[in-house]
This record gives C-alpha cells, sequence and structure tokens, in this order.
C-alpha cells in the first residue's frame, strides 16, 4: 500500500513537472504554471496572490475568508494589530481593522434586507460578535448559560455560524461542549443539539456550518464533524437527516457555491501535520476534486480514503468562492502565510 502511495504521489508530480521535489514544499516559481485538481475543477496556483508587508499588516493564523457584494475580500486573523485585512480580487489591500479579536476564528457574512453585516467567532473571547463591514459592533452572543448545558464561558469556543433567511442565527461550538446553539435574531435561544459523541447526531469536532439552500423549498443545515472525516446534514430544527462520508479528509466549514460544495481540509490521511489540501463536492455530495489531494475514487459506493498528493499547501482553514469559481485559501499554522490563490482554468 505504501509502495503504491508513493508511486501514486510521484506520477501526481511527474504531471507537473515536479518530479524531482519529492515531498519539499513548493516554491512560488516552481508552481507559477501548475495545474492542480480533477476532472472539470482544475487550477492554477498562484502562491504570491495576498502577500503584504508583514511588518505592517502581519497575520498570525488565516482563519476564514468571505466575499461581500462589492466583490472585496475579506480575511479574519487572530493577528490584533488588523483582525480584518479586505482585499480586492488581484490581491491589492483595501482597507484593515480590528485590534480586539484575540481568538478571532470563525467568519460569516450576512445580507439582511441590503445591509451586510459579520459574524465574528473569538475562541479567546468565548462568544459571537456580529459587526458592520467596517468594524462597529452590533450585537454580542455571549456563552449562552441559559441553556444549562455550560457552568462557565471556558467551557464554550464557539467557531462558527450560520444565517438562516428569517435571521436566525446557528452557532457550533466546535472547539468546546460541540453543542450547536440556534438563536432567533434578537439573540434568544430557541434551541440546542447535538454535543460530544460519535454517533450521527452527535459531534467530534462541530468546526463548522452552514446552510444549504441549494433546494430552495427545504433549507438544511450542513455541519462539519472533522475529526470523524464526517459531513453531517440537519434539518433547520436540529434533527439529523444524513451522514457523508469523507475517509481521509478532515473538512473545516462548507462552503455552497452554486450547487457545489467547497471544504479546506486542514489535515488528511491519519491526520499527519501539514498534510492539507482542498475537497470538491457536486450536487450529490461526491467528492470530485481535490486540489493538492489524491485522485477521488469511489468503490461500491464508498469514497476511498484520501491523502496529500502535492506539498502545496500546509494546513488550509477555509476558503472563499468567487463569481469565476477561483478559489481563495486561508492556512491556520502555516509560518503566518498570507491567502493562496487558485484561478479556475
Amino acid at each position: 500500500m505504501m509502495k503504491r502511495r508513493k508511486f501514486i504521489e510521484k506520477s501526481s508530480l511527474a504531471g507537473l513537472g515536479l518530479a524531482s521535489l519529492g515531498n519539499m514544499s513548493f516554491s512560488p516559481r516552481l508552481l507559477k504554471d501548475a495545474i492542480i485538481g480533477h476532472g472539470d475543477y482544475k487550477y492554477k496556483v498562484d502562491m504570491d496572490w495576498g502577500k503584504l508587508n508583514s511588518e505592517r499588516f502581519p497575520v498570525k493564523d488565516c482563519h476564514e475568508m468571505v466575499q461581500d457584494a462589492k466583490g472585496r475580500i475579506l480575511l479574519l486573523t487572530n493577528h490584533t494589530k488588523n483582525n480584518v485585512l479586505i482585499y480586492d480580487k488581484s490581491g491589492k489591500l483595501l482597507d484593515s481593522w480590528g485590534t480586539d479579536y484575540p481568538g478571532a476564528h470563525g467568519l460569516t457574512l450576512h445580507d439582511e434586507n441590503g445591509t451586510e453585516f459579520l459574524y465574528i467567532c473569538d475562541n479567546n473571547r468565548h462568544e459571537v460578535i456580529k459587526t458592520t463591514l467596517d468594524g462597529k459592533v452590533i450585537q454580542v452572543f455571549p456563552f449562552p448559560e441559559e441553556t444549562g448545558k455550560y457552568q462557565k464561558k471556558e467551557e464554550y469556543i464557539p467557531t462558527e455560524t450560520a444565517i438562516a433567511a428569517n435571521g436566525d442565527i446557528y452557532v457550533a461550538d466546535g472547539y468546546g461542549a460541540q453543542f450547536i446553539t440556534h438563536y432567533d435574531a434578537k439573540g434568544n435561544v430557541k434551541n440546542v443539539f447535538g454535543g460530544r459523541g460519535d454517533s450521527d447526531e452527535l459531534f467530534n469536532n462541530a468546526h463548522g456550518i452552514c446552510i444549504d439552500n441549494r433546494d430552495s423549498n427545504n433549507p438544511t443545515l450542513l455541519i462539519t464533524a472533522r475529526q470523524q472525516n464526517k459531513l453531517k446534514r440537519f434539518s433547520l430544527a436540529g434533527e439529523h437527516i444524513e451522514t457523508i462520508d469523507l475517509p481521509g479528509a478532515y473538512i473545516c466549514r462548507p462552503v455552497i457555491h452554486n450547487k457545489h460544495v467547497y471544504l479546506a481540509t486542514i489535515w488528511s490521511g491519519d491526520g499527519s501535520e501539514g498534510t492539507g489540501f482542498i475537497s470538491i463536492l457536486d450536487e450529490n455530495n461526491k467528492l470530485i476534486s481535490a486540489p493538492g489531494g489524491s485522485t477521488p475514487v469511489y468503490e461500491n459506493g464508498s469514497l476511498n480514503p484520501m491523502y496529500q498528493a502535492l506539498k502545496i499547501f500546509r494546513h488550509p482553514h477555509d476558503v472563499c468562492i468567487d463569481e469565476d469559481e477561483n478559489i481563495y485559501i486561508a492556512q491556520w499554522n502555516s509560518w503566518a502565510t498570507y491567502p493562496i490563490k487558485l484561478f479556475r482554468v
């Protein structure tokens, strides 16, 4: 098995003209004309896209990215010199703000009657903060003591939010007790579901959550169970519907663009450090392309275990997809590197 894997890795590298590099990290120069991905979803790599002056605009972990109605790309980092960096699609810095979010982790954008707001999950502050696009605080969601699931705020470490069409807010406690807390738009708790465990209705690392509107008549929740290599679908009322197995893929938040689901895959294979890639699922939630990863193969309806095939990425933590289906990638614990862009080809 190991010999077969090494052969596949070497063959993939040879296809890029990079076979001699083995498992070394690739330089931007060598990746200039590299094409990665599978099937109809292939991309040209730009390792330099988001680079800035690290003294003026340092980043720590680049956690998440969203695109606003003006086409700007907003990056969330936990460096308190500038928690939010705002780029145009060419990688030019347009603005920056934020010094109050030492645990900045989750970033969700929601349009409320024509006005866009951000929801920031802060691990260190143990709360969710709603802000304007320029950083004005609108609302704070503290740890949900009223649910009876938490005795102190330190037990609650939110990682992601999802906002429904009616303004309801779902918060995934991915680094805490693994509950999903469901609020109304005013911040009143409506429901709590999930919790820690390995069964379908429970979670081991409920890291990411989103509203799946691909069936406009039946919106649902997609929630990652990262340590289980699973993506789980729930009703908006918190009832488990289905589980999608992605063996070998430690997935972060699901991002839906058109009919596809894109996921940063922070680790792969046995979960070793520095083994990330990108996962792309089709409208039937089948893995069809894995830029930086092994070729997706299904046998008897089940996906063969995935692993990193090319060391282009270290720890992808989030993806943002623009109108041209280019992918912007933020990375966690990757030597304070700036985002990478993949151009759809």
